[in-house]
């Protein structure tokens, strides 16, 4: 990740998103399903199913794929069987590594978290062990390029619809809000027809840490990629400054 610019690594995620669309796709999917069976299939009521259709717009998903697996979802809610699990461990010289999970065979994904942190030299800790170090925060990124709003007046407009924070880097903007603000800020940029490259509830690092031994550059590479092929994995959140 770029000491100066969050927009590197979202751009970064989003081309290998755009490389793996189908299991982005998949991924959504399994979390409308089970935002459907905890709130019902109407987003104005279900504020998590509201969070994964902002997520999968952002992941450029097309209108009717959402409206489909929403419908899916709700004539489909005995048998959608997902848990999400997190874990949190380890990589190479101490970098903190959070995995979330959305699994209907909680042994296998654990065999393959696992299976992830040791080939990259890493543990898996105990619950809390590395998540004290990030913030649980909505986080809407804008490309610069894209925007044809003034930076002042985007910022005010995000602030007066409840953010927390605004940040300019050189080739983006970044909107911080307090999760439960997240969709409200969210519907306003949209409303304001603000084009958001990323926008999710994520976990942001209070500090980053810069690796210099190849070996252990190699090892963490080797973690993130088997957690990002992982079917069953959501999202791997990190303090590598890459």
């Amino acid at each position: 990740m770029s000491g100066h610019s969050k927009f590197a690594n979202i751009k970064h995620k989003k081309e290998k998103n755009d490389a793996a669309k189908g299991k982005i796709f998949t991924i959504i999917g399994r979390e409308i399903a089970v935002a459907v069976k905890e709130g019902g299939p109407d987003p104005n009521n279900n504020f998590k199913l509201a969070t994964v259709i902002a997520k999968a717009k952002a992941n450029n998903m097309p209108n009717d794929t959402i409206d489909r697996g929403i419908k899916k979802a709700a004539g489909d809610v005995g048998n959608v069987n997902y848990e999400y699990m997190t874990y949190e461990g380890y990589g190479p010289s101490g970098i903190a590594i959070i995995v979330d999970t959305l699994t209907d065979n909680k042994n296998r994904t654990a065999a393959n978290v696992r299976s992830a942190f040791t080939k990259g030299q890493g543990n898996i800790g105990t619950p809390g062990c590395v998540s004290f170090m990030f913030d649980k925060k909505g986080q809407i990124i804008i490309d610069r390029e894209e925007c044809e709003m003034e930076a002042d007046d985007l910022m005010m407009t995000a602030l007066d619809a409840g953010a927390e924070d605004f940040n300019e880097e050189e080739d983006s903007f970044e909107v911080l809000t307090d999760p439960d603000s997240f969709e409200e800020v969210r519907g306003a940029l949209e409303k304001a027809g603000i084009p958001m490259l990323s926008a999710e509830v994520t976990m942001i690092p209070q500090n980053y840490v810069t690796l210099t031994d190849e070996t252990a550059i190699k090892n963490l590479q080797r973690t993130l990629d088997m957690l990002e092929e992982d079917d069953d994995v959501q999202a791997v959140y990190h303090n590598w400054e890459e």
